[in-house]
């Protein structure tokens, strides 16, 4: 029962939790970032590009080849695939990096800011001066007279 505890122990810290809700988010974030690399930002240099799709631009290493056979249907040379250098898509991966990169960017600048606003608050909050005392109000006429009392008795001993 004790590892089970401490992996309650761990997954319920506010760290974990903190940073489990901040992944989720992320792929989120990601997923509408593409997204908007994909459907909003690339058609447009597309269509300057000549009408085609960035993802597809493509620098033909080597050429497929077809299946070479024998006159009895043998196979001689196996197929083999194209290779292609896809630096189109890396580019529009590259593109989906920045975006990313630049907002979380933008959102760490933002909350830095309303950190050092908070605490700039906190420390005017604490500088500024407590407020002076109430003066304590006159004595009453009676606490004038017992206090000459008590002092008239002390006079005597």
């Amino acid at each position: 029962m004790g590892l089970l505890q401490e992996f309650k122990t761990f997954a319920l810290k506010g760290n974990v939790v903190d940073m489990a809700v901040g992944v989720i988010i992320g792929g989120a974030f990601g997923k509408i970032v593409t997204s908007l690399v994909n459907d909003i930002i690339m058609p447009p240099i597309g269509v300057l590009l000549g009408n085609k799709n960035f993802s597809d631009l493509a620098v033909t290493l080597k050429a497929a080849r077809p299946e070479v056979l024998d006159e009895m249907g043998a196979v001689i040379e196996p197929a083999s695939a194209e290779v292609l250098w896809k630096y189109g898509a890396f580019l529009q991966v590259t593109i989906d990096f920045l975006i990313i990169a630049v907002s979380v960017f933008a959102m760490i600048k933002i909350i830095n800011k309303l950190t050092s606003l908070r605490q700039k608050e906190e420390e005017e909050a604490a500088a500024a001066p407590e407020p002076a005392p109430a003066p304590e109000p006159e004595p009453t006429k009676e606490e004038i007279l017992l206090t000459e009392i008590r002092d008239l008795l002390k006079d005597k001993k």
